[in-house]
């Protein structure tokens, strides 16, 4: 069994998520304690628990420890099955992480996945359910990995109410990536989202963000909804010919619309002044998925976050990998390559 102290690293609920997505996927039992320790509220939150209660649905796993505010647990994993699945946070948790979870277990899976996720799709601390659909699953898509978003509802702090549909199919085989350099910037684009709020919310913010990349061609649009909660975003993709950067920004009771456009583009711009050619968020996000490839993949990031240590190391503990990372001119080389090469 692999013993995991839930305190180190970056010391949150991403390595719980991991960790049990990584049990589920190798077979291999794991158990964890000091769960989220470097948090303000240690333990298992609504939404690590629906993760956690996912993945033991996936695969038919045992688990002790499974409660709210549960600083330890045991996970022993049976064996992934394809099938419909639903999940509801209860709360306005994060729906993409529960994903995350959700699909890494997933990646191994001969035949089709469809989850539904009911939580909130636009929360604080997570990635907004838009950093999935046009970031993430596109970056995966290169790597051999089929999801798509159907059916979605929004849902934002506190009501949530959202509601996530995604069809998910792994390949035979993972192809290995090298993205060695981000080639010529195409464009900035994006979508700026309200729910329950007028028109002029998202096209302050909207303009806000295109004051900020003034200098760089922009394409924006708006999606206005109706649901249970109230809210408002934005998300920005710089696209390059090789790859793409992504940045966000949720706005906040009391915070100007403008406030929140400044800021994700203000985001978006640290990420294309650095050397990556991941974003930091996509990096930690995506390496899991590279490491079950039986070639070498490799990419940049501006720096080397606690996340993305925490993912690196986790993979080594689980698959048979090596994670390297090497220190260049504005950032960092991230190589993920077979122990045996």
């Amino acid at each position: 069994m692999i013993e995991i102290d839930g305190s180190e690293g970056e010391g949150g609920g991403q390595m719980l998520r991991t960790a049990i997505a990584l049990s589920a996927l190798t077979g291999k039992a794991v158990r964890i304690h000091d769960i989220r320790a470097n948090r303000p509220k240690p333990g298992l939150a609504a939404q690590h628990l629906c993760a956690v209660k996912g993945v033991a649905m996936i695969c038919d796993a045992l688990v002790e420890g499974a409660e709210m505010g549960s600083t330890h647990i045991t996970f022993t994993p049976g064996k992934v099955q394809s099938g419909r699945y639903r999940m509801d946070v209860g709360t306005a948790g994060s729906i993409s992480l529960v994903l995350q979870a959700c699909l890494l277990a997933s990646a191994k899976c001969a035949d089709e996945m469809k989850l539904e996720i009911i939580g909130g799709t636009n929360v604080r601390w997570s990635p907004p359910i838009d950093f999935y659909q046009r970031q993430l699953f596109p970056q995966m898509a290169n790597l051999g990995f089929q999801a798509q978003i159907g059916d979605m509802q929004r849902g934002f702090y506190p009501e949530g109410g959202g509601r996530v549909g995604v069809s998910f199919q792994a390949p035979k085989d993972v192809t290995p990536v090298a993205i060695d350099n981000r080639g010529k910037l195409q464009g900035v684009e994006g979508v700026c989202f309200s729910q329950n709020l007028p028109e002029h919310v998202c096209q302050r913010v909207m303009m806000a963000a295109s004051e900020e990349l003034r200098g760089i061609e922009v394409k924006l649009t708006s999606s206005r909804t109706s649901g249970l909660s109230t809210g408002a975003g934005i998300f920005l993709l710089a696209r390059y010919e090789n790859t793409t950067l992504a940045a966000d920004s949720l706005g906040e009771r009391g915070v100007p619309a403008e406030q929140v456009g400044s800021f994700a583009a203000r985001s978006l711009r640290q990420e294309m002044d650095g050397a990556g050619t991941l974003d930091v968020h996509t990096a930690d996000q995506l390496l899991p998925y590279m490491a079950l490839s039986a070639g070498i993949s490799k990419f940049r990031v501006r720096e080397i976050t606690s996340h993305l240590r925490t993912q690196m190391d986790l993979v080594q503990k689980f698959l048979e990998v090596q994670v390297k990372s090497v220190d260049v001119q504005e950032g960092a080389e991230v190589r993920v390559c077979p122990s045996c090469t």
